[in-house]
């Protein structure tokens, strides 16, 4: 396992600190499980908008720069449907910087590959007893900020300065960062609204890498600005989740063949490319699954759980995480 950099959970609760406190989950369910390196994408896995189509390398700055950090945050998929999923509170969130020696701007964000759906659900492949993931997200960065993405609907608020030196270190844990914690995750998964109830699985996603980002240069030294910060987290709620296996416990040649074909049946339900008939019929039976029988089957860390789902079953919430200043440091959340 690389070592290049250091995976620091999010200010919320997270299932590291809840395994000893919850029986019954097998060590393998740890949140934000790393990698050696990121494996290539099947040519099976296809995006309709390209991931980082104006991508550039992450410059090296001169030691003596002084670089504004920005705060971005817009209405997820803005540029289709506008401030619309704004109103629901559904954000996507990425960080900004400026250059005070080049005024060059820059943006880094975090998303998926192949789009949110293929994050979130499987493609069941005709050749294939498993279901198949395109499920990996990947940093991006490229020169330029668009303000009046980030402003219109959205933030665009500066929230500290660091030093050249400080943006080369983060370059290098962005690197490793990138290269180790690989897969999108659409859900965190929470025993109830409760603030303090038992969170199961962390999300991983846009905001969580920009957490990671505030605190590797709070790490370095930065020293934020005091201003609220909120998070859009798309929540299941369950009771104790129930380890299944992993692909090939499940569906290889010795795999449990009732498991196998109630995972498939339930991610049918979500297949793309449905016929608005067949769409709005599926809608009744993923409530009828979810709500009326409690089941809904998870992949997390390359594993399948089986989440005895109970009321309010699933919520969108925008709750206000701080950023890492010294007052949030001492009250020790």
């Amino acid at each position: 396992m690389r070592r290049c950099c250091t995976w620091r959970r999010s200010h919320a609760n997270s299932l590291l600190t809840l395994v000893g406190a919850a029986p019954g989950l097998p060590p393998q369910s740890k949140p934000g499980r790393r990698f050696d390196y990121r494996p290539k994408t099947d040519s099976y896995c296809q995006a309709r908008y390209t991931f980082c189509p104006t991508g550039c390398p992450i410059p090296v700055m001169k030691d003596e720069d002084v670089i504004e950090v920005y705060r971005l945050q817009a209405p997820v998929w803005e540029f289709k449907y506008g401030d619309l999923l704004g109103h629901l509170n559904i954000m996507h969130d990425a960080v900004g910087f400026k250059s005070s020696l080049t005024g060059k701007n820059y943006t880094m964000e975090w998303y998926e590959l192949f789009q949110l759906g293929n994050c979130t659900f499987p493609h069941l492949r005709p050749d294939r007893d498993a279901p198949f993931w395109c499920n990996q997200g990947a940093a991006c960065f490229y020169e330029g900020i668009d303000d009046v993405h980030w402003k219109e609907n959205g933030t665009l608020v500066l929230v500290t300065t660091i030093s050249g030196t400080m943006f080369n270190q983060m370059a290098k844990w962005v690197q490793c960062d990138n290269e180790t914690g690989i897969y999108y995750e659409t859900w965190t998964v929470r025993a109830s609204p409760d603030k303090h109830a038992v969170v199961w699985f962390e999300s991983y996603e846009c905001s969580k890498f920009i957490l990671r980002t505030y605190q590797k240069l709070a790490d370095l030294g930065a020293v934020f600005n005091k201003i609220q910060t909120n998070y859009t987290s798309i929540t299941l709620f369950t009771g104790e989740p129930i380890y299944l296996g992993n692909e090939t416990s499940i569906f290889g040649p010795l795999g449990n063949k009732t498991v196998a074909a109630a995972i498939r049946d339930f991610y049918y339900l979500f297949k793309p490319h449905q016929s608005v008939e067949e769409f709005f019929l599926n809608v009744l039976k993923i409530v009828d699954q979810v709500v009326l029988n409690h089941q809904f089957y998870l992949f997390y860390n390359l594993e399948y759980w089986l989440l005895p789902m109970k009321s309010p079953y699933i919520k969108i919430t925008y709750e206000e995480i701080p950023l890492p200043n010294e007052d949030y440091m001492k009250v020790g959340l």
